[in-house]
């Protein structure tokens, strides 16, 4: 494997904790936090005794700061595109629930998708609208004149599908159709780009890929979205003029056309300080390098895997060349080899019928060795 020389991998792998003392090979699941990321935790706790939290406005601004971080990292025209969630099903639940639905209307996600796709658009058959999941090569066929909204992942979390979704958005934008994209399980990982892509709205929750606490998310909304799109939670910050805090105002909020008012009210700043912290890791790293070095530990992962015997999703369909590796072994059960290889500490996971290894960028060639040597002895 032909590894990227630009920056000191070994220096990287340990600014993980977790990963010294096993072989971690499940971000699909958890993403591991770097020290840099839990200093920036302990740092505003350790500001909040300082100055009594006397300073709160300037955690604002601290905010703004990571907004404009996040939108570099997604390559969002600015910061004020960006609003912070908690997670990403608070997200796709605020989009669907602001939508003027009709009867006969549909929503279109693709099979196998994670629950948050499916979940909420399910409830809405109750309103009369259809919800339709559709494997990729149909996906097309589903796809009408009554088709409001398509929720995809940028990877499916459970085969590693990595849908064309150059060509899908492309489109989806000239029919009209409004599109939500979940970068949950690619975020931090591969390079996204919603200038490129140009989806309506992004969810992420931000503790997979993105290697940073729970409680940690953000999304994108168009400014187009965001003309329609009013709040679900509206709270003291929902007014435009919020930070004048010595004078509150009284009566009907004005909104501002900002994506954070979304937000409402606090934040979960320990949390979000520590995701700014891995986001400016993988800023100053480079996406499209860091997108680089995963995607050539998950080709080398593959090929340890064929030698071991396994079948593998992405030799028997197209799109499914992602970190997120799913192999069937025959005639092993998926999760009985997940917990072997666990109490050989290698970390993985079992989907289905599908043992799921997922490589990031903090791991290197050496959890692939032991991946090979624990896979020969079963």
């Amino acid at each position: 494997m032909m590894a990227d020389t630009t920056l000191d991998w070994a220096a990287i792998r340990a600014q993980y904790p977790a990963i010294q003392s096993c072989t971690f090979l499940n971000t699909a699941t958890f993403g591991q936090l770097s020290l840099r990321a839990r200093e920036a935790t302990f740092q505003h706790y350790d500001r909040r005794d300082e100055f009594a939290s006397s300073d709160f406005l300037s955690w604002f601004s601290d905010m703004d700061g990571i907004r404009e971080e996040v939108a570099r990292l997604i390559h969002a025209p600015q910061g004020s595109d960006i609003a912070f969630f908690t997670n990403a099903s608070s997200i796709l639940s605020l989009l669907i629930s602001g939508i003027d639905w009709r009867s006969g209307d549909r929503v279109v996600t693709l099979a196998n998708e994670f629950p948050n796709n499916i979940y909420m658009p399910s409830l809405l058959r109750t309103q009369g609208v259809e919800f339709v999941e559709t494997g990729m090569e149909d996906f097309w066929g589903a796809i009408t004149s009554r088709t409001r909204l398509v929720a995809l992942s940028t990877v499916n979390y459970t085969t590693g599908l990595r849908a064309p979704l150059d060509e899908m958005c492309r489109q989806l934008r000239k029919m009209g159709v409004l599109i939500y994209l979940d970068g949950t399980q690619s975020c931090g990982a591969l390079d996204l780009n919603v200038s490129e892509l140009q989806p309506d709205v992004v969810g992420v929750d931000a503790y997979k890929w993105l290697c940073s606490p729970n409680g940690a998310g953000f999304g994108y909304f168009s400014p187009a979205v965001r003309e329609w799109l009013r709040p679900s939670v509206v709270g003291w910050r929902s007014h435009k003029d919020w930070r004048n805090v010595r004078s509150l105002h009284q009566g009907v909020p004005e909104f501002t056309s900002l994506a954070e008012r979304y937000e409402g009210g606090m934040l979960c700043f320990p949390a979000l300080y520590g995701m700014g912290a891995s986001v400016r890791m993988f800023l100053e790293a480079g996406p499209a390098i860091v997108e680089n070095r995963v995607m050539e530990l998950a080709m080398e992962c593959r090929a340890r895997l064929r030698s071991a015997g396994a079948t593998l999703l992405a030799d028997m369909a197209p799109h499914h060349i992602s970190p997120i590796i799913s192999a069937n072994f025959p005639g092993m059960d998926a999760a009985d080899l997940a917990a072997a290889l666990r109490a050989k500490g290698i970390h993985v996971s079992a989907r289905g019928e599908w043992l799921r290894v997922s490589v990031h960028w903090y791991n290197d060639e050496s959890d692939l060795d032991k991946l090979s040597s624990c896979l020969q002895l079963f």
